[in-house]
């Protein structure tokens, strides 16, 4: 801990005593390291991470490889004469496994550790495999690794899929045939090829399929915990599946298990026609834990946490008695169980011992703050406690992007049944603070960057809303904030619409970035949002434009009341995705906004349903498809509205874009130029629902910023 005090130390006397601050700028936000999954080495020694690079100039982001103490010290970069990403450790600390695309295609490298040092001494690539690999992980005995691939599955080997890969590269016709749905997904058509987990020996040769069929397994992901696991004795995988003869209507992924020597697959959740997903051994072998949702064709149900028993078959619901979404987790030992759960714009970690709470448990915070990215956890022997139990996690706030942090939960002596009845949720007692996890940074990697720069904390409100409910609010102050001035206002909506803003970094609707300018920033956890329990996010289905937009509006008026610094005068509402919806709602039921952005948001929800790729969302949210329930979607229609539109907009769209098609884009601003309301377009050819690339960025924060300076600066 000494090392990192004397390390910001000697930062801080690198920069001048005196040195003003300045607002944060798009470049700023580009020169921060953006700092991925960490993982503590076997040895509970080291973490290892991944941090992307961003070249703005060059339009790129590259991946390298770091490493830090767990004790503390000096973060290092130990492969940077390639893009290096997701490094993993093999089981002997001895190596670890990384992504690269240093030879065309992303393939998985091999790194030589010296544990001593902690250096690398050596790396070699270990696939050469056409259609690519991802994901990957080692199996408990270290002799091969597990990945995925985007294979053709009528393919049995390497040699196959290589060869329609280059038949299809040569082709002079690039049309495709479709015969069933989620022929494209996100922001790429399939193209006939799968995601299927391929084990190759670590020693080198040819890799097999373990997931042979004409399905996706793993399933598509955003990102996240893994959707695939080994067992302890390396004998056994289980993953995720969805074998539905509809996948676009469907949500039933399921749980699969199959022998590493190849043989049939078994699904063990069946029993459940919702999301099954995050599978992870416990230590000994013994359980499989798991997220599960319970209402099928719904993506926004609560994710409890589960337990199968492997000997028995039977299912434990361990969280059915806690009104949050479990996020991320890891085992710790045979017997605990770590986890994130999103609450009130927080995302703290909790423990749970499932052997005491089968019949329910109520996870048991040890932190605060917004945090992620679990590392799988190691138990150490200590002269102050049996078990010290170290693990390392990312934190992030609405002023720091992710960093490195260690957790270490001591053995705290409160009695067996003390904890039993906090677990089962008999006892309110608060938890006792020796229970609570002590939290240390380890990283500091943007301090240099982010101490040259002015910005405010999120601040937050709460006000009675729809349904008269506390809906949570959140403002964020310019830098250099005089209370005695009025200051024009940007009042940001989510998308989702199941997400929520929080106390947590974004790099592309980042409010930080939007204050810079001499904006109060103000953004409104509606129903529908995360975070505040189920009942709170089901408010929303089919009534997108009843309460979410009450809320918004009732939050807005008391921000207006209560913060008199604000010129409600000078206010423009922008949103993407659901938020992007929510601006053309707006557009069509109120003028009181100088402008307005909507990005990626749908227009007409009638042809929105024919052109989407996961068609189980708009079924959900708007009580059937539209063949069977076309005045729901009628009803929440903002095309229809369009008679009331006045508020000059800003449309932003992207033509790989498969959640929101284009068209939805082009419809907008083909509507508000016809009736010539004052009207701008922003078209990413090579963007999809996000704007990623570096450029792209840049150029959608200048334009958003100048539209709005157009329409409220005086």
């Amino acid at each position: 801990m000494r090392r990192v005090i004397f390390l910001i130390l000697v930062i801080s006397l690198a920069v001048p005593l005196f040195a003003q601050k300045h607002p944060f700028t798009f470049e700023d936000m580009m020169s921060l390291k953006r700092v991925g999954e960490p993982e503590v080495s076997p040895d509970g020694k080291w973490v290892i991470f991944s941090v992307v690079d961003v070249d703005l100039a060059a339009n790129t982001k590259t991946p390298h490889v770091w490493i830090v103490p767990v004790a503390g010290g000096q973060e290092r970069e130990i492969i940077s004469s390639q893009d290096a990403d997701r490094p993993r450790w093999a089981p002997d600390g001895k190596r670890f496994a990384f992504l690269s695309t240093k030879e065309g295609g992303s393939q998985i490298w091999i790194a030589d550790f010296d544990g001593a040092a902690g250096t690398v001494t050596g790396v070699h690539k270990l696939t050469s495999i056409a259609t690519e690999a991802d994901g990957q992980l080692w199996s408990p005995d270290g002799k091969n690794i597990l990945f995925v691939s985007n294979v053709y599955p009528e393919c049995p080997d390497e040699a196959c899929n290589a060869k329609k890969l280059e038949e299809a590269d040569k082709s002079k016709v690039k049309a495709q045939i479709f015969t069933k749905l989620l022929y494209r997904h996100w922001n790429a058509y399939k193209e006939g090829k799968r995601n299927h987990l391929l084990i190759v020996p670590v020693d080198g040769g040819a890799s097999r399929d373990l997931t042979p069929g004409d399905y996706d397994a793993p399933v598509f992901s955003l990102g996240g915990q893994d959707d695939y696991a080994f067992s302890p004795d390396g004998q056994e995988i289980c993953y995720t599946s969805n074998h539905d003869k509809n996948e676009a209507a469907s949500t039933n992924n399921d749980l699969w298990v199959v022998p590493v020597s190849g043989g049939a697959a078994k699904n063990i959740t069946a029993d459940n026609p919702a999301s099954d997903s995050t599978p992870l051994y416990s230590p000994d072998g013994k359980y499989i834990a798991y997220r599960a949702q319970a209402r099928p064709g719904y993506e926004a149900d609560r994710f409890r946490l589960m337990l199968y028993d492997r000997k028995t078959g039977e299912k434990k619901n361990l969280t059915e008695n806690v009104d949050q979404w479990i996020g991320t987790f890891t085992w710790a030992g045979a017997h605990q169980i770590y986890l994130t759960a999103e609450s009130k714009g927080a995302s703290p970690l909790y423990y749970v011992i499932p052997d005491l709470c089968l019949d329910g448990c109520h996870p048991l915070k040890i932190t605060d703050g917004y945090d992620d990215d679990l590392s799988p956890v190691v138990i150490e022997t200590t002269d102050q406690h049996d078990n010290l139990t170290v693990g390392a996690f990312t934190r992030m706030s609405l002023q720091t992007p992710q960093e490195v942090f260690i957790a270490e939960h001591a053995d705290c002596a409160i009695g067996l049944e003390k904890v039993k009845a906090m677990l089962r949720g008999e006892s309110k007692e608060p938890l006792p603070k020796c229970a609570s996890a002590n939290t240390r940074q380890l990283t500091h990697l943007n301090f240099a960057v982010l101490s040259q720069v002015a910005m405010s904390p999120l601040e937050t409100f709460w006000f009675t809303g729809a349904h008269n409910d506390k809906v949570q609010g959140f403002l964020v102050k310019p830098p250099n904030f005089d209370p005695s001035k009025k200051y024009p206002l940007k009042f940001l909506v989510h998308g989702g619409p199941q997400g929520a803003w929080g106390d947590d970094w974004s790099y592309r609707w980042n409010p930080e970035l939007f204050a810079a300018n001499g904006y109060v920033v103000v953004m409104i956890n509606f129903h529908g949002s995360t975070g505040y329990g189920q009942k709170f996010i089901d408010a929303i289905n089919d009534d997108w434009g009843g309460a979410p937009f009450e809320d918004l509006m009732k939050g807005l008026d008391y921000a207006e009341q209560h913060y008199p610094f604000i010129d409600k005068e000078r206010e423009c509402a922008l949103g993407a995705s659901y938020g992007g919806y929510a601006i053309n709602w707006i557009l069509g039921h109120t003028d009181r906004f100088k402008c307005l952005v909507s990005h990626d948001g749908q227009f007409n929800t009638e042809s929105a349903w024919g052109s989407t790729e996961e068609l189980w969302f708009p079924n959900w949210e708007f009580k059937g498809s539209l063949l069977d329930s076309r005045e729901e979607y009628r009803k929440w229609s903002p095309h229809l509205f369009a008679k009331n539109f006045k508020t000059p907009t800003l449309v932003v769209h992207g033509q790989r874009d498969y959640r929101l098609d284009v068209s939805e884009g082009f419809q907008l601003f083909t509507t508000l130029q016809m009736l010539g309301v004052p009207s701008k377009m922003l078209y990413f050819p090579d963007e999809g629902h996000w704007v990623l690339k570096p450029q792209n960025a840049q150029l959608w924060y200048k334009t958003v910023n100048d539209w709005v300076d157009q329409w409220t600066k005086r």
